[in-house]
């Protein structure tokens, strides 16, 4: 028997939260869901997530929450990561750092249990342990019966995200990379078993530069000068893959990327004012 994983990135701001708000749990009807995995490092204004937000995802189908460089930018989310199951920060931080490294969580149908963690990267990102020892680790403390195992890869580098593919090769069921909000068109499955894709892209606004409004950007780039890196609006999409995993083995068996664009006519929404990002 199989089971199907939607794994979701970098949902950015308002624009990416009402995306799940409107497709999510009709995508999690429609295919067949058994777990949801979402990256919402920039939930909140394009920089962390607060408790509440982490409470409506849960509310929309998401089943794990992932972070990454931004983690503790909203600080409040720490009591999240201390209690709740459903939410994880990246393994490779100080042992110092609030949350879990992994969880286990059951899938939607009751019919597997799954593993699901996340790392930093390396290059050009904040100060972490190297990610391939802690990878090692995360193998070798997930319990035996948490056959499906999901890594959220969280990079800039693509060489990096490609290696880590490699190393997990047929030890985690999907790897999939975040942080760089563009989609990559090498979604595969690798010899040994694993679903991998470089970066499943942005939920969010696509009319801007990752996710910010453009004018803003261009502006300090040109100038030099400071500005806020506000959260763009328009050309919504919700970017992830769905990946089909063999429920006995923790083998992938198919991957395919998924791309909705625009909100629904008359879609939940949210209720909050739009949201300011930082620099």
């Amino acid at each position: 028997m199989s089971l199907n994983v939607l794994c979701i990135g970098d949902v950015v701001g308002k624009p990416g939260r009402r995306m799940l708000a409107d497709h999510l749990g009709e995508l999690i009807r429609q295919r067949e869901i058994d777990l949801v995995v979402v990256n919402a490092e920039n939930a909140a204004g394009g920089s962390g997530i607060t408790n509440e937000m982490f409470k409506k995802l849960l509310h929309y189908g998401v089943d794990v929450v992932t972070l990454g460089d931004h983690v503790y930018r909203r600080k409040e989310i720490a009591i999240s990561l201390i209690n709740s199951k459903q939410i994880v920060r990246p393994a490779n931080l100080s042992a110092q750092a609030a949350g879990k490294t992994w969880t286990v969580v059951p899938t939607k149908s009751g019919k597997a249990q799954a593993a699901v963690a996340c790392l930093l990267g390396h290059l050009g990102m904040s100060p972490a342990d190297l990610p391939w020892a802690w990878a090692e680790r995360l193998v070798s403390e997930f319990p035996a019966e948490a056959r499906v195992r999901v890594l959220d890869f969280h990079a800039e580098a693509t060489g990096e995200k490609v290696a880590m593919g490699w190393l997990m090769n047929g030890r985690f069921s999907i790897v999939f990379g975040t942080h760089t909000h563009v989609p990559t068109a090498d979604a595969c499955i690798l010899d040994a078993g694993t679903a991998y894709i470089t970066d499943v892209g942005m939920t969010g606004p696509y009319d801007g530069v990752l996710g910010r409004k453009k004018e803003r950007i261009l502006h300090h780039l040109t100038t030099s000068m400071p500005t806020p890196f506000d959260v763009a609006t328009d050309d919504p999409r919700l970017s992830g893959v769905i990946v089909s995993v063999d429920e006995a083995t923790g083998k992938a068996l198919a991957i395919e990327r998924i791309e909705i664009r625009g909100y629904k006519q008359g879609g939940l929404g949210e209720s909050e004012p739009d949201d300011r990002g930082g620099d």
